[in-house]
């Protein structure tokens, strides 16, 4: 089957940054709906025509992948705001409440980057903002889409997804 929307696609890949250091792996292939929101609008581009088989190589540059990094996205709030244990790299959906930092969009996953005993600096930005990014793509198999992937414009069972929204930030995927 031809990669064309909607259908299913199962891929795995290579993601380093602009000069190939190593990102992430995806060895075990994951399945994707092509056509909605499960991966960025260059990767389907590039898979667009391929079939079962196909192996591609792209280059991503930030405004492609996860946008320019954004220092208006980074904060500093009350180390007061937070639980007691508290960590490095912990991820939270939205400013805490009682934050002070005008302006910060609530719909977005914060990132701690630093704890300090007065306050914690967050970082609204994705993981990989402001990267160039390399992918070296396999695509292992081709299905139709289901009715209610259709209607979703996802692969419910999918846990992973590059898309332009935020991931969790355990998975780049």
């Amino acid at each position: 089957m031809i990669i064309t929307a909607p259908c299913v696609v199962s891929l795995t890949w290579e993601l380093t940054d602009g000069q190939n250091r190593p990102i992430d792996e995806l060895k075990d292939p994951v399945e994707f709906f092509y056509g909605g929101e499960d991966l960025l609008a260059k990767v389907e581009e590039a898979l667009a025509g391929y079939e079962a088989g196909a192996e591609l190589s792209l280059h991503l540059e930030p405004e492609h992948a996860f946008g320019d990094y954004r220092s208006e996205l980074v904060c500093f709030e009350d180390r007061k705001l937070f639980p007691e244990q508290l960590e490095t790299g912990m991820a939270f959906e939205g400013l805490p409440p009682g934050s002070v930092t005008p302006d910060m969009p609530a719909d977005t996953i914060y990132l701690v980057t630093e704890i300090y005993p007065s306050h914690v600096v967050l970082d609204g930005n994705h993981p990989l903002a402001g990267m160039s990014l390399r992918m070296a793509i396999k695509v292992r198999a081709v299905r139709e889409a289901t009715d209610e992937e259709v209607d979703s414009g996802s692969v419910s069972s999918s846990p992973l997804a590059v898309a332009g929204g935020r991931p969790r930030p355990t998975s780049l995927h």
